[in-house]
């Protein structure tokens, strides 16, 4: 079946005001950044986005942010977005911080057909025992807070602890980033873009995916597939252009040092 879409506005047209949504990536990383723009320009709101952060103040998720189109947040890292935090701590925004990988185990889950799972992460914390602030109110105090969770003790390997019932997450839709997919939707990841774009994609009952290389079924070697074609409904292929726009979320420098010279073991002539 080839689901290729060749306009990313076309691709996201059906996505209504109100939809939740899986978003890959990590920081600036690997993020479907022409998706999310035609999301953006189709102008739907009231939005709830699922995704390790929320992108920074001009790029990514945070475009969404900026003109209030993303009403609940779930997430792990506020970032570098200062009006993600001036949104939750004024009241205008709804977000529900979760342990990186807790997170990253409820998008998998969601996607393998398993409504929840047991960790010790959190347990003894908010997240556990509720209380965790959602919303603010615009005074300053808490409007809606986090439930309590149910926990169990388990025993494994001889060791009993607690563990807290975290539930999966499965959104309307999914966007994500691949470096290779072919027409199927089977797609390839490069290196650290990888990171949450295969969870968020399984967690998408419908899943678009923006390919900045396209190929033909069969041209992909199945054994460097990170994801099969069963979790993608669309493909988006990028222009050159659009593939080769990525941004770097903080630049870290340091001066140029000699290198040091090499020295001969007097081996191999």
């Amino acid at each position: 079946m080839d689901k290729v879409v060749t306009s990313p506005a076309d691709a996201v047209a059906d996505i209504p005001s109100g939809a939740t949504l899986a978003v890959g990536g990590f920081g600036l990383c690997g993020i479907p950044s022409v998706l999310i723009q035609a999301l953006h320009d189709s102008g739907v709101d009231g939005l709830t986005a699922v995704s390790n952060n929320c992108g920074v103040d001009d790029w990514g998720l945070g475009i969404l942010l900026r003109d209030k189109r993303i009403a609940t947040m779930i997430g792990s890292y506020v970032g570098e977005n200062k009006e993600f935090e001036r949104q939750y701590l004024s009241g205008e925004l709804e977000v529900r911080l979760t342990p990186q990988g807790t997170l990253a185990e409820k998008l998998r889950a969601g996607g393998a057909g398993i409504p929840g799972f047991y960790t010790v992460t959190g347990v003894g914390t908010q997240i556990a025992e509720g209380g965790l602030p959602w919303r603010y109110a615009a005074d300053g105090t808490v409007a809606l807070s986090s439930p309590a969770k149910e926990t169990k003790e388990f025993t494994v390997g001889g060791v009993t602890a607690t563990y807290v019932l975290e539930e999966a997450i499965v959104t309307d839709f999914a966007l994500v980033r691949a470096w290779k997919g072919d027409r199927h939707g089977n797609l390839i990841f490069r290196s650290s873009a990888r990171n949450f774009n295969p969870l968020a994609a399984m967690a998408g009952r419908t899943t678009i995916a923006e390919v900045e290389e396209l190929y033909e079924p069969g041209e992909l070697d199945p054994d460097q597939v990170h994801l099969p074609s069963i979790y993608v409904q669309r493909v988006v292929p990028l222009t050159p252009e659009q593939a080769d726009e990525k941004r770097i979320e903080r630049r870290t420098t340091r001066p140029r040092t000699t290198a040091a010279p090499t020295m001969s073991t007097g081996l191999g002539g």
